[in-house]
């Protein structure tokens, strides 16, 4: 029985930070390997290699993944979930920044917040946490107003890609929560959302008639080993083990960090333009975050 805690000690507030800095720097990085490796090539890439760390990893550690457990179906819908939004992620940054997406992609938890009392009673929402779905919907109304306007209107399509990927990552959540999955270890949740996508991928690729080039440059190359290793494998795995063992309400503040370190980044590094909008915005999604998350008394 995993002994569950009832607060964030150190070592829970250091791998919450450095995996918001990586998840945040990792939508820059994928931009800037599109121009040398098409989305869902390089999409494929990291799915693909990420399944097989998995794999080894749990062969390492005695996990058995193709026990029947009465998860398959559950699981196999999650997979196609975690697809879906990586597809969105992949192919929305061809329109939009890496700052904006990700601003849009952390509307995930209020897509929670909404669906989840459907099926777990007890997680019935309340007033304050009513209150942080409407700043989160006025947060989005307000960026993709500029999304369809002004110098931003390129930036429309990408916007509404992330969208729907928050929509599917909250779906994926849900999914997990009210279903046989809430009973599977980490690891097997995690391999049916990678191994589902990577089978796919490959497909989805040669469908949109993206050209698979095997000669990359020394970026590439360090960047798919960034998004496979660290992104796809090793900070996932982190924070689900971190789901299994501090309390996911105080966990997911830290949520709101990633689309902060992602406008840093996009702006240092791609020279992206961070508007008064997109912080105003970025704003009302973190207190949103923070009221839908808020516990309150009866």
């Amino acid at each position: 029985m995993i002994a569950r805690k009832t607060h964030l000690d150190a070592l829970a507030i250091s791998l919450l930070l450095v995996c918001c800095l990586f998840w945040g720097f990792q939508q820059v990085l994928i931009k800037a390997t599109i121009s040398e490796i098409p989305p869902m090539f390089q999409a494929s890439l990291r799915l693909v290699g990420a399944t097989v760390l998995l794999w080894l990893w749990c062969l390492w550690r005695g996990i058995p993944l193709f026990k029947r457990d009465g998860s398959l179906w559950a699981g196999l819908l999650a997979g196609a979930l975690f697809g879906g939004e990586f597809a969105c992620i992949y192919l929305g940054l061809q329109h939009t920044t890496a700052s904006r997406l990700t601003v849009f992609l952390y509307t995930s938890p209020f897509w929670v917040a909404l669906l989840v009392p459907l099926w777990v009673k007890a997680e019935k929402l309340r007033g304050l946490q009513w209150a942080g779905l409407l700043f989160a919907f006025v947060a989005v109304a307000f960026a993709l107003r500029e999304g369809f306007t002004g110098g931003q209107a390129a930036t429309a399509y990408g916007d509404l890609l992330a969208l729907a990927a928050g929509m599917l990552w909250g779906l994926t959540t849900v999914v997990i929560r009210a279903s046989s999955l809430v009973k599977v270890a980490a690891e097997k949740l995690l391999f049916y959302q990678l191994a589902v996508s990577a089978l796919a991928f490959p497909l989805l690729s040669l469908g949109l008639g993206e050209t698979w080039v095997w000669s990359f440059s020394p970026f590439a190359i360090s960047s798919l080993l960034a998004q496979t290793a660290v992104g796809a494998f090793a900070s996932y795995l982190a924070w689900m083990w971190l789901l299994g063992r501090y309390p996911a309400t105080k966990l997911s503040v830290f949520v709101f960090l990633t689309p902060l370190f992602a406008l840093l980044f996009g702006a240092l590094w791609l020279h992206e333009n961070v508007t008064p909008s997109l912080l105003a915005a970025l704003a009302l999604v973190a207190l949103g975050i923070v009221l839908v998350n808020r516990k309150q008394a009866g």
